[in-house]
């Protein structure tokens, strides 16, 4: 049975740096329709920009590859899935560390896997060594009455201490 998502949309691109901009915009685009604010939409272009980075600089390495977007909406949330046909990552859990990097050469952070956990609500890495890498990324959106009626809870606990 075939899940029902609001809206979905599809994207490939060439593993190109300069793609990097483009994937972010668009994403960002999509998940518009959800009336993000706008600490939400640059969470979302951030984990994006991450996830497209990580195929570029890892999966590929030295050599063109295609990375594909997959977003859907439902129920509030955006649900974005990058993956690749690169190389695979060995050790998810290793590679998920803080500070873990396989390019120190290039000046890598290791802090790619942390910062698009930090910045959505789940994040899941699947990969196959020789196959490629999926990241799947979740991002729940307030409804705006939502976010007003948490601002004005922690405007009154603030104002009470």
């Amino acid at each position: 049975m075939k899940e029902e998502f609001e809206n979905e949309m599809k994207l490939e691109f060439v593993s190109k740096a300069t793609n990097e901009a483009f994937a972010r915009i668009t994403v960002a685009a999509f998940a518009s329709q959800l009336d993000p604010t706008i600490e939400e939409l640059a969470d979302i272009k951030t984990a994006v920009s991450e996830a497209v980075t990580n195929c570029i600089i890892h999966a590929y390495e030295n050599r063109q590859g295609i990375i594909r977007i997959n977003a859907k909406l439902k129920n509030n949330e955006i649900i974005i899935q990058i993956s690749d046909n690169g190389k695979g990552i060995e050790n998810v859990d290793i590679a998920k560390e803080p500070l873990y990097t396989t390019k120190p050469n290039l000046e890598r952070s290791g802090m790619g896997f942390t910062i698009m956990e930090s910045f959505m609500d789940t994040m899941k890495v699947e990969s196959i060594v020789g196959l490629g890498t999926k990241v799947t990324l979740v991002k729940s959106i307030k409804k705006q009455e939502e976010q007003i009626q948490q601002d004005e809870e922690s405007l009154s606990s603030f104002t009470k201490e």
